[in-house]
């Protein structure tokens, strides 16, 4: 027994092809020279062309084939599939205001009586819009936006089935072989082309529009499921509709037209179309009297354009190089290359922002090589000279577990200072304000031990002493293997061994500087030592060193630690995100070297090279004693500091963030 579904197949295709002799299920007009159609109202061929208005308002125009077709066998049957295809023209002496439009359309008959002009298409009136009796199915070509029909916009395609109101609808446009969409002006004057296709076994409609071109797009514009059998009678009369309105600036045409009962119309040959007409009088030859002042003023104007575009490209790019700078070349920077680098230093590519100014995000035109730029203010106490001198003595800086400074730029009023870029961006992004993802204890001990490196090459190892003085999470960066790299250097100082190297300028952040250099204002390594306990704190607690927002108790981090320690009970201080998972002895290691090198007395706290050997198990553990570990009064000359000026986590991907210059002030004794 063969199945029902396929009955129903069988029986729709035997039906498709069952019609009467007499009746045309295809035609074509390549120009409608000659062409035998039915036109009412204002509607007339000239030239080829099929012009459905003209410049008359309030009328209407009609164009249909003059022969009925067959749509169906009888009225109880499914609607055949049928395809047809046109092109059009919409010739507007003011291309932002239009007429009404043009409507495909298949109807009962090619009379239609008592239909309205203007938004009506001359194919309803207000009384009988919308009603079922009509058995009309339209696609308009709308140029006219009439909030009575709910028209999305002045500029769109319909389709309407019955009235006004389209069933579907979308902006007049098409889509490329990209799947990019390229808008179209119905009223543009320009011929376009359409598709209308009806597939009456999927009961589905298609509309594809395009410009005047040899393909047809792939996607339509229009495709939507809708059941055409109950609207259709078994013959039809298929063809155009149009209306002037009470303003008419617009000419409507068709150039070309097929269609095709049970396949697809046949393809326009499009070098035989009709030519548009002229809009407007036919423009005659000027005398050079008239032209030539208006092509000699407007060359004078680009040539002036020309020489003051140049000029400011020139300023815009322009750089300073001193004599004693040549020194340093190999590792200066070209502004212009830096400014294609970031896209002109835009927005969008800030990475962060600090007190000394904005870092960006960039990549080098000819290597592809990725940057961070940090632009600063060379308005220092120092010379610019020797400002300079130290950034190309920091550039020669080498150490796995450093961001490389790249080199810089000198350009007028400004440094810029050029960094390797780090995908993985600061540490403390991985630690505070419910990290997305949160570092294991592996992954947190790789990285302290890579930054105790670093600071112990700075130090120690390298040719010049150089004091950091701003050690923190957010100036630790990871690289694309979660490597920890201490950054930004904008704050460190170069001094030869065996020298007293200090300034007397208390620049850091609030919660990393030690006691004797806010009251002293000098900035020695172990400074820097007693930055990296609240770093170590920081790291292995997963908090700031100070949480302004924390209970009283718990404000200070190196006191919570201590009184965890003084009770017996250190893993307490634990970040609650490792759980238990978490190398007992290198977590109580360094806890306890956190709290030593937070001791307010400098010459208890340890070098980096003995902190290196405690890191990596070459010493015991440090032994503290309730009577040997002091710190700082908590709040002693603070009273102007509020808590909220402990910055926040926002280096991303550079690790520059705000820093604080402080006083005569510690806030909580320096941590």
């Amino acid at each position: 027994m063969v199945p029902l579904k396929l009955a129903a197949l069988i029986f729709y295709i035997l039906s498709s092809f069952i019609t009467t002799s007499e009746s045309v299920d295809e035609f074509t007009y390549n120009g409608f020279k000659s062409a035998n159609l039915s036109l009412d109202g204002i509607a007339k061929i000239t030239h080829g062309l099929l012009k459905l208005t003209n410049s008359t308002i309030q009328l209407k125009g009609h164009a249909f084939f003059p022969d009925p077709i067959q749509f169906k066998n009888s009225s109880n049957t499914s609607a055949f599939s049928f395809s047809t295809y046109f092109v059009f023209a919409m010739v507007s002496a003011y291309e932002d205001l239009g007429g009404q439009g043009i409507i495909f359309v298949l109807s009962p008959s090619k009379s239609i009586s008592g239909a309205a002009p203007g938004p009506y298409f001359g194919l309803f009136n207000q009384a009988n819009n919308g009603s079922f009796s009509n058995h009309i199915f339209g696609v308009e070509l709308d140029s006219f936006k009439n909030l009575d029909f709910e028209d999305i916009n002045d500029n769109h395609v319909g389709i309407d089935v019955n009235g006004l109101k389209s069933i579907s609808s979308y902006t007049s446009g098409y889509w490329d072989n990209r799947d990019l969409f390229h808008n179209l002006t119905l009223n543009s004057g320009q011929p376009m082309q359409l598709w209308v296709e009806y597939d009456g076994m999927e009961k589905q409609i298609s509309v594809t529009l395009a410009p005047l071109q040899d393909f047809k797009p792939n996607r339509p514009l229009l495709q939507i499921s809708y059941d055409l059998s109950p609207v259709l009678k078994p013959t039809m009369f298929v063809g155009f509709s149009s209306a002037t309105g009470p303003i008419q600036l617009t000419s409507h045409y068709v150039l070309g037209w097929s269609f095709k009962i049970n396949g697809l119309a046949k393809s326009l040959d499009l070098s035989r179309l009709p030519k548009l007409p002229r809009l407007g009088p036919k423009k005659t030859s000027k005398v050079l009297t008239i032209y030539l002042p208006v092509i000699t003023v407007v060359s004078v104007a680009l040539v002036i354009w020309g020489v003051v575009f140049y000029v400011n490209r020139v300023r815009k790019f322009a750089e300073v190089l001193e004599e004693w700078e040549r020194d340093y070349s190999p590792q200066r920077f070209n502004f212009k290359d830096l400014y294609k680098a970031t896209k002109g230093f835009r927005d969008k590519d800030i990475l962060g922002r600090g007190g000394f100014g904005k870092v960006y995000k960039g990549v080098m035109p000819r290597s592809k090589v990725e940057i961070a730029v940090k632009r600063i203010s060379h308005e220092s106490r120092q010379g610019i000279r020797e400002f300079v001198a130290e950034i190309a003595s920091m550039g020669r800086l080498r150490h796995r577990n450093l961001v490389p400074l790249l080199g810089y730029c000198r350009r007028r009023s400004e440094l810029l200072l050029v960094y390797e870029y780090m995908p993985n961006g600061s540490l403390d992004k991985f630690l505070h304000d419910q990290p997305k993802i949160t570092l294991n204890w592996e992954q947190r001990f790789r990285v302290i031990k890579g930054v105790a490196s670093g600071l112990l090459y700075l130090h120690e190892e390298w040719e010049q002493v150089v004091i950091h003085r701003d050690i923190k999470a957010s100036n630790v960066l990871l690289d694309g293997e979660l490597n920890g790299r201490l950054g930004d250097f904008g704050l460190a100082r170069l001094y030869d061994h065996g020298t007293d190297h200090h300034t007397t300028h208390v620049v850091g952040t609030l919660g990393y500087l030690a006691p004797e250099h806010s009251r002293t204002g000098k900035a020695t390594t172990s400074t820097d030592v007693y930055a990296f306990g609240s770093f170590l704190l920081e790291v292995a607690c997963g908090r700031r060193p100070i949480e302004p927002k924390a209970a009283p108790n718990d404000l200070i981090l190196v006191d919570q630690v201590f009184s965890y320690w003084n009770k017996g009970d250190i893993f307490q201080a634990a970040d609650p995100n490792l759980g238990n998972d978490y190398v007992k002895e290198e977590m109580e290691v360094v806890l306890k070297l956190g709290l030593l090198c937070s001791h307010s007395e400098p010459k208890f706290r340890p070098s980096m090279r003995q902190v290196m050997l405690y890191l990596e198990g070459a010493l015991a553990p440090p032994e503290l004693s309730t009577s040997g570990l002091a710190f700082a009064p908590h709040g002693e000359g603070c009273d102007d500091i509020p808590l909220w000026s402990y910055p926040s986590s926002s280096s991303a991907q550079t690790g520059f963030t705000n820093t604080s210059s402080v006083t005569n002030c510690l806030l909580s004794g320096g941590r």
